[in-house]
């Protein structure tokens, strides 16, 4: 707002003192202080209200006036109340420095003055951002894009005063705001993104309010521009998906002309990433391709041909056809008719990219196809993983560390992730084979509890592939039969048994190792395993009672 209209509010009671050429001024803020030196409270653009506490002589008023000139203050506006007449030389001072210089009536608080001021720069703010949103919005759905999350945010922080960060479903940072303050943690994403998707699936009203480290945060959905969720059949068809604005401010008192002004933003955001996401045609088109051709047991050679296409797509700049995993995904929903390929397909993708590189740009080198109810996902690889060095190779463990929560969150008690890593193959002819190693991966990982669960071609050479496909009544009675013995045994006796029976196994028997590990003399572990050999009637010098009890410690 102007100088001027403050003038021109008679409620204000404001009478000019100096200044008159500089009325055009604008205010971008209030501040009342009595401080000899307010400075380290000022950023520019303020009207400065004082009670003139600070002034005890006449000497004081030129050293005052000039802080306030240096810290870009635009107008000073100076009580009655106190001394009666505002004193001259506070006058003078103001005169010198061309600073604007207003007289408040004793009748008029202080807090009127601050109160109108906050309300008119406020509305002129969100009126000014309302208007460059709508006309950013009107140049990208026309024309290129117009820069991005980060320019919506830097566009909220420098006329709203917000701080906004833009999060994936899984809490990775797309955007944030690049003015100075806390940044926003990787853990703390990871927890408004839960919080965001237990929230959509309870069906609570946007935006959600979350509390975290004593800060207020407020979630908004940023969907699809071409669904509105209103024609969305089911809610968990995109949930998944979608992207959130989180804004660091409690939206609970805000007036609706602000709640619209920011779901205006949201929309804004979905254009841009409306555009991203189209950029993943070329690559989905790709892998669908490649995968057609890998199940229908093409000639590797023609294979190897849309290989050398996607490779350039994929590893531009690469110069060479890179190694590849096989990754799979299938999200699974108790009861609902939605067709599943498409949200593992886009859930996948998000899921690959590097959770510690910002910016969807970095899910440029991803190619997902679906088929049926299952994602497949061709990952290039640089080089091949060694025995040695396997920071190239994508892990399945290390897939789910850091979107768990959040996506068990989002499938609630309704839905499940499994997901199947393959090894690395460097040919055309290891395509198909790691195709089925990942889909046996998670069928691995399917078998076992939770709503989110992986595994890696890592298992499937060991005898622990077998045991999640054991019945449970199966697997009850197999363990209780050799286990509950030596349990109930460690109850009455305190005797250790199952600790002695597992450090046994893991040392294959070696006794010498065995005692020095439990710290005990070789004679007291050999009493022990006495003992279990007594209470199940086994015998582990026999490799059958050895793997017997092995698989049982496992399955319990």
């Amino acid at each position: 707002m102007r100088l001027r209209a403050l003038l021109d509010t008679d409620a204000l009671g404001l009478k000019l003192l100096g200044g008159e050429d500089e009325l055009d001024r604008t205010v971008r803020g209030v501040m009342t202080t009595d401080l000899r030196d307010p400075s380290r409270y000022l950023s520019g653009g303020e009207l400065v209200l004082t009670g003139l506490a600070w002034r005890r002589d006449a000497a004081d008023s030129e050293p005052f006036v000039r802080i306030l000139v240096q810290e870009g203050v635009t107008a000073l506006a100076a009580g009655e109340a106190e001394l009666g007449d505002v004193p001259d030389d506070l006058v003078e001072a103001c005169a010198r420095h061309r600073l604007p210089l207003f007289a408040v009536h004793e009748s008029v608080a202080f807090a009127t003055i601050t109160e109108h001021v906050v309300r008119q720069v406020s509305g002129e703010r969100a009126g000014d951002l309302a208007a460059v949103v709508d006309r950013h919005r009107r140049m990208m759905t026309s024309g290129p894009a117009g820069g991005g999350p980060d320019v919506v945010l830097d566009l909220l922080g420098s006329d709203l005063d917000l701080r906004a960060w833009v999060l994936s479903p899984t809490g990775r940072l797309i955007a944030g705001p690049k003015a100075s303050g806390p940044a926003l943690t990787a853990e703390a994403c990871g927890r408004l993104a839960a919080e965001h998707l237990a929230a959509t699936r309870t069906g609570r009203r946007a935006p959600h309010r979350v509390l975290l480290g004593g800060t207020t945060y407020s979630l908004f959905p940023i969907r699809s521009t071409g669904r509105a969720p209103q024609t969305a059949r089911d809610a968990r068809e995109t949930v998944l998906s979608d992207w959130l604005l989180a804004v660091e401010a409690d939206a609970g008192d805000w007036a609706e002309e602000r709640l619209d002004l920011l779901y205006g933003v949201t929309q804004l955001i979905a254009v841009e990433r409306d555009r991203r996401d189209a950029a993943r045609t070329v690559r989905r088109r790709l892998a669908q391709e490649v995968l057609e051709l890998v199940q229908t047991g093409a000639a590797p050679a023609e294979i190897a041909a849309r290989l050398r296409v996607a490779a350039p797509v994929l590893l531009p700049g690469l110069g060479a056809a890179p190694h590849w995993q096989v990754v799979v995904a299938r999200v699974d929903w108790d009861g609902a008719e939605i067709e599943e390929g498409p949200v593992a397909q886009a859930l996948l993708e998000e899921i690959l990219v590097d959770p510690l590189a910002a910016g969807p740009e970095h899910s440029d080198r991803i190619a997902v196809a679906h088929t049926g109810d299952e994602a497949v996902a061709l990952v290039p690889l640089p080089a091949v993983p060694t025995e040695h060095d396997g920071s190239s190779d994508v892990l399945a463990d290390a897939l789910l560390e850091s979107v768990r929560d959040p996506l068990t969150a989002g499938l609630n008690d309704d839905g499940r992730l499994t997901l199947g890593v393959s090894a690395a193959v460097h040919s055309a002819e290891g395509l198909r084979g790691a195709l089925e190693e990942a889909r046996h991966a998670r069928r691995v990982a399917a078998a076992r509890p939770g709503r989110v669960c992986a595994a890696g071609h890592q298992e499937l050479a060991s005898h622990v592939l077998l045991l999640p496909f054991v019945p449970d009544d199966v697997r009850r009675a197999f363990t209780a039969r050799l286990l509950d013995p030596l349990r109930d045994y460690d109850r009455r006796h305190r005797a250790e048994l199952i600790p002695t029976l597992e450090a046994f196994l893991d040392c294959d028997g070696s006794w010498t190792r065995c005692a020095t590990r439990l710290h005990l003399h070789v004679n007291t572990l050999r009493y022990r395993v006495g003992r279990i050999e007594q209470l199940t009637s086994r015998d582990l010098s026999r490799l059958e009672d050895k793997l017997d009890f092995f698989l049982a410690l496992r399955m319990s």
